[in-house]
């Protein structure tokens, strides 16, 4: 679903597309990826501090959006170009938390470093 926000009848993915995205291919991204992107814990922190209630709205549209960037399969560099592939999804999440890292919190860290040992036990 796109809603169309231009007067120009272009259309742009909006917030909940995102959400939508995120929702079903974030946690398979993840497991496909494990042990070749240096930067899943922050993914994951993100995702968490993205899901969370307490966090403002506007936070959470931005980290969706960068979570939403790393989860679809064709962005800039495609990911299956090794050495560089993950470069501009890093970039973009490194961009986004740091924007909002006030809101990333210990618990969202914590819950990150707890997926991340169980994922890495069972593969």
């Amino acid at each position: 679903m796109h809603n169309m926000s231009n007067l120009d009848g272009r259309f742009e993915p909006s917030p909940d597309d995102d959400a939508e995205v995120v929702e079903k291919r974030f946690w398979r991204k993840v497991r496909r990826t494990l042990g070749q992107v240096p930067f899943l814990d922050e993914a994951i922190s993100a995702y968490y501090c993205a899901t969370d209630p307490q966090t403002p709205r506007h936070v959470k549209v931005m980290l969706l959006g960068a979570l939403a960037y790393f989860v679809v399969p064709t962005d800039m560099i495609p990911d299956f170009i090794v050495g560089l592939g993950f470069t501009d999804d890093a970039t973009v999440l490194a961009a986004m938390t740091s924007t909002v890292r006030r809101y990333i919190t210990s618990e969202h860290r914590e819950c990150a470093r707890s997926v991340l040992s169980d994922l890495s036990r069972t593969s």
